[in-house]
C-alpha cells in the first residue's frame, strides 16, 4: 500500500517535523509513505470572500497536480464523514481488499480546500468539528494512519 499525504504549506516548527518523522519511520513497516507539500498562498488580513476563493483556487491547482488518476483520494474537511479509529481501520482494510493500492490524503491550507479539490475526493473525512493548523493536522493524520495499520494487523496500541 502506498500512502501519499498532500498538504498545503511547509512545516516550519521543529517539534512538528520531529513528530512527522517519527510516524513516517513507524509507518515504514506497513506502507510506502510519501509527503507532498503544495505551496501556500499568503492571505492578507481582512481578505474578502472573493480573494479567499481566488487563494483556494491557486492552492487547488497545485494540489491537483499531485493527484494520481488511479489513487483513492481522501480530503480532510470539517464537514466530512467521521469515523472512530477501528472504523477508519476497517475502511482502509476494505479498500486494500478491493485492490486499492494507493491512498492520497489531502490537507488544505488556512482557508480550507477549493471545491475543485473536494469534487475529486472519493471520501471526505472529518477528524473533528474543530479547526486545526495544517501542521498539527499532518501529525494527527499520520498518527491515525499508524493506528489504523496497528489495528488491521491486530497489534496492540494504546487507547
Amino acid at each position: 500500500m502506498k500512502i501519499t499525504i498532500i498538504s498545503v504549506g511547509k512545516i516550519k516548527e521543529k517539534y512538528y517535523r520531529d513528530a512527522v518523522a517519527e510516524y513516517a519511520k513507524r509507518l515504514g513497516r506497513y506502507c510506502r509513505l510519501e509527503i507532498m507539500e503544495a505551496e501556500d498562498e499568503k492571505t492578507p488580513d481582512g481578505a474578502g470572500a472573493t480573494l479567499e476563493d481566488q487563494i483556494r483556487a491557486k492552492e487547488a491547482e497545485r494540489i491537483l497536480r499531485y493527484i494520481k488518476e488511479d489513487a483513492y483520494v481522501v480530503t480532510l474537511e470539517i464537514q466530512g464523514k467521521t469515523f472512530d479509529s477501528p472504523a477508519l481501520a476497517g475502511k482502509i482494510e476494505s479498500l486494500m481488499v478491493q485492490g486499492i493500492s494507493h491512498l492520497q490524503f489531502i490537507i488544505g491550507g488556512s482557508l480550507g480546500l477549493h471545491e475543485r479539490v473536494c469534487a475529486r475526493a472519493d471520501l471526505s473525512l472529518s477528524f473533528s468539528e474543530l479547526t486545526f493548523p495544517h501542521q498539527l493536522m499532518r501529525v494527527i493524520l499520520l498518527e491515525q494512519i499508524y493506528r489504523c495499520f496497528r489495528i488491521i494487523h491486530k497489534e496492540p496500541y494504546h487507547k
